[in-house]
């Protein structure tokens, strides 16, 4: 593997809290108006009033308020390695 690899696992680790503040997901809690407001909403009309435990949006909202856990990291990281060796090899003949 080379150098380009390990540019996709930093910029796949590192972007995800940046990402999710984007969203509306914050430390303190879901920003109103935004994205995340709206997956809340979503999920907790299809849940009948409340978000599950467990579902994407109670996940990401964990993510944010807590940080990565070291599991979150490798696999955003091995996810990255591949798209930076996707990206840095050489395009099909």
């Amino acid at each position: 593997m080379g150098k380009e690899s390990g540019w996709g696992s930093a910029v796949a680790v590192g972007t995800v809290p940046v990402e999710l503040g984007a969203m509306g997901f914050t430390s303190v809690g879901i920003t109103a108006s935004s994205i995340a407001a709206k997956m809340t909403s979503t999920a907790a009309i299809a849940n009948g009033g409340g978000v599950a435990a467990g579902s994407l949006v109670a996940t990401l909202q964990s993510v944010e308020a807590a940080g990565l856990s070291v599991t979150s990291k490798v696999i955003l990281g091995s996810a990255g390695t591949a798209l930076g060796a996707w990206l840095g090899s050489p395009p099909p003949s």
